[in-house]
């Protein structure tokens, strides 16, 4: 940072705030946020100045941060508001917007934008119902935020020239022309890696983030130093759940549809592998592969698994990363991966039930023997954190029945299962505008894990008896035989008695506590 020059721009990760409830303490991971760093280092590439606050990491207070932007004198205030779930960019409002109604209270002319997946979902709304927020970004920013940066005023005249923002001009909003994103040829000199150097830290670099506990092998001392990057962009396929393609919206409609920008950029694996070698120099061996879809092109990540094998010689890297389940059926692209150090693959399997899983358009499911993937994966040394979902449309007892039996028989050494969302920017979400369902009056309402979550409803079943059967089988998967002896067999006692010990830790919902004491 030029200490003669004033600062630009202060990127702020706000804290995750009680959607955990009681596992935030020790078993929710502490992710770097991304987006900021992603979004300092492009500024800086652009000339200017830049810092992060990471509340979160830091676990700092409303009064500290303020006595922060008081000594830093930024001229923009940014809050990157996204997550390590799909929901975060949601449910992480909740503390973001506490702490933006706090600095305004303290100065009002400080000018607060923010960036994130529910305000590109919702940048109108956003800015009726939070006074605290002056503009909006409505997709992944990097060229509107650079556009900003180079006015002298963030007055309404000034930004009503800016694409690819929302801004409040006295009682009226403003929702402006829809502003590029960075194009796949220029992905290496637009957004030019990351700001690590920004981090906050107690000893040494990243020791302030932990993974989560299932990627350290259910080891606590191997949580830390922990990171995350990306190496592509984006998602080719329209899920209706999901929402994480608003960061390439490109219309001005008032309620953006994830599923309407779909595509995928790809940073060079050249330039991507040189963000791994700083990490690896740092000491970070503890890596999450933030790919929406890693395993989806080989002419991408065929290269950079094998440039990360000469990195893994001695074989003490453990990354993680996404994948289709119908990705994954060669064994030589497995050992290729492996010899990468990727010693984890997070499947998405939905559901037991063939026609509930085709009916969410993940689409080629009937062509894979999900039993015979998931020995592949095993037999190539690779665990798997299996993701399942309750609540998808045509889900009752039976289906959900259906799918905790599967997973127990596939026993992979993860195991996670959300409650079926409509998240803001999803195509759910705008079905359910138009059908008058009734959605979470919070944003933390929307968190798979907190105390007022309302999740979707089926035809056959209320949103409280998916909660409740959902975080049943948490506890009973957790707890099954045929798990344990899997974990002890792989990771030792050490892992199984860590299992034990977090399953001791249930969680409270309003709606199940409500239904059952009526």
């Amino acid at each position: 940072m030029n200490l003669n020059r004033p600062l630009d721009v202060v990127f702020i990760n706000p804290t995750v705030g009680n959607n955990y409830q009681s596992l935030k303490s020790k078993y929710t991971s502490i992710e770097p946020p991304t987006w900021s760093l992603l979004l300092s280092q492009s500024m800086r590439n652009f000339g200017y100045e830049v810092s992060i606050i990471d509340a979160n990491a830091e676990e700092i207070n409303e009064e500290q941060i303020y006595e922060r932007l008081k000594n830093l004198k930024p001229r923009l205030v940014v809050f990157v508001v996204y997550g390590q779930n799909v929901n975060a960019g949601t449910t992480n409002m909740e503390g973001a917007i506490t702490l933006s109604k706090f600095i305004k209270s303290k100065d009002d002319k400080l000018y607060i934008s923010y960036i994130g997946s529910y305000v590109q979902a919702l940048p109108i709304k956003a800015l009726e119902d939070e006074k605290s927020i002056d503009f909006v970004f409505t997709n992944e920013g990097v060229y509107a935020l650079k556009n900003v940066l180079s006015l002298k005023n963030f007055n309404s005249n000034e930004l009503k020239n800016i694409n690819g923002i929302a801004f409040r001009d006295k009682e009226k909003i403003i929702l402006n022309k829809p502003e590029k994103v960075v194009p796949n040829e220029r992905m290496d000199l637009d957004l030019p890696g990351y700001a690590w150097d920004l981090l906050p830290y107690k000893v040494r670099p990243l020791d302030l983030y932990r993974a989560p506990m299932w990627h350290a092998e259910y080891d606590e001392e191997k949580r830390t130093p922990y990171a995350a990057l990306h190496s592509s962009l984006g998602c080719q396929f329209k899920c209706s759940f999901c929402m994480i393609n608003l960061i390439n919206r490109n219309n001005e409609d008032e309620i953006g549809v994830s599923s309407n920008y779909s595509g995928m950029r790809y940073w060079t694996p050249d330039f991507i592998i040189k963000e791994f070698e700083k990490l690896i120099e740092m000491g970070v061996k503890t890596i999450r592969i933030t790919d929406e879809m890693f395993l989806l092109n080989p002419k991408y990540y065929l290269p950079l698994c094998k440039k990360l094998a000469e990195l893994n010689h001695d074989d003490s890297l453990r990354m993680w990363a996404y994948s289709r389940i119908d990705t994954v059926k060669n064994p030589k692209v497995l050992s290729e991966v492996r010899k990468a150090g990727i010693k984890w693959l997070c499947l998405g399997i939905e559901s037991g039930d063939k026609k509930v899983r085709l009916e969410v358009a993940k689409g080629k499911f009937e062509d894979v023997d999900v039993r015979k993937i998931i020995d592949q994966v095993h037999e190539a040394d690779i665990d798997i954190m299996a993701n399942y979902m309750y609540g998808l449309p045509g889900d009752d007892y039976e289906t959900i029945k259906k799918t905790y039996d599967l997973s127990v028989e596939l026993c992979t050494s993860g195991w996670n299962t959300y409650p079926a969302m409509a998240l803001p920017g999803s195509a759910l979400y705008k079905e359910g505008i138009e059908k008058g369902i009734d959605f979470p009056q919070s944003y933390s309402g929307y968190s798979f894990h907190a105390y007022d979550t309302v999740c979707l409803p089926t035809e056959k079943l209320k949103p409280w008896e998916i909660l409740k059967l959902r975080d049943d089988a948490f506890i009973n998967y957790h707890l099954n035989p045929k798990f344990l002896q899997r974990i002890k067999k792989r990771f030792g006692d050490k892992a199984v008695e860590n299992i034990r010990q977090m399953s001791k830790i249930k969680l409270k919902r309003k709606i199940v506590e409500d239904n059952l004491n009526t």
